[in-house]
């Protein structure tokens, strides 16, 4: 592992320019790409609540996903160094934020991972390397809300 300082670059171009730019706050759209290097592009929006696209991700999507997958990374790292062999994971994470004319905030994420380990493997060690991912986590550790972790361990083949 390479430790250190990392450095993350990445591109936003807004591209709801409808022909008045930012005229009126109804007169332009919330659509945008964000590229990094030869990556595939991710079309991004606002919420629909903030009159954005409902199809295309928007930052609080994205911030949530980025809790979740940096908590997974971490703990199938933990795993394979523990000798826990995981065959399968899905998490149905979600975040809660709270909206106000003053300001809006994210009280909380929680993740849900659903995990599957091989017939015979340590329940117990497999769910306590999901508090060491989180104590190791990132995104965690750069947050001010809590993220929390529920997950569910079986054993058996997928």
């Amino acid at each position: 592992m390479a430790y250190g300082e990392h450095k993350y670059t990445v591109s936003v171009q807004w591209t709801g320019n409808r022909g008045s730019g930012t005229s009126g706050y109804r007169d332009y759209g919330r659509d945008h790409i964000i590229a990094a290097g030869s990556k595939p592009a991710i079309p991004g929006s606002s919420d629909a609540a903030f009159l954005g696209d409902a199809n295309r991700w928007n930052p609080e999507d994205l911030l949530v996903a980025s809790a979740s997958a940096c908590h997974k990374l971490w703990y199938l790292h933990l795993c394979a160094d523990a000798g826990v062999v995981v065959l399968s994971y899905r998490d149905n994470a979600e975040g809660t934020m709270l909206d106000s004319p003053e300001q809006g905030r994210f009280s909380q994420i929680v993740l849900r991972p659903h995990v599957v380990i091989r017939a015979g493997g340590d329940l117990e060690l497999a769910e306590h390397l999901h508090h060491v991912a989180h104590e190791k986590c990132y995104v965690a550790n750069s947050v001010n809300f809590p993220i929390l972790c529920e997950p569910k361990i079986v054993t058996g083949e997928v």
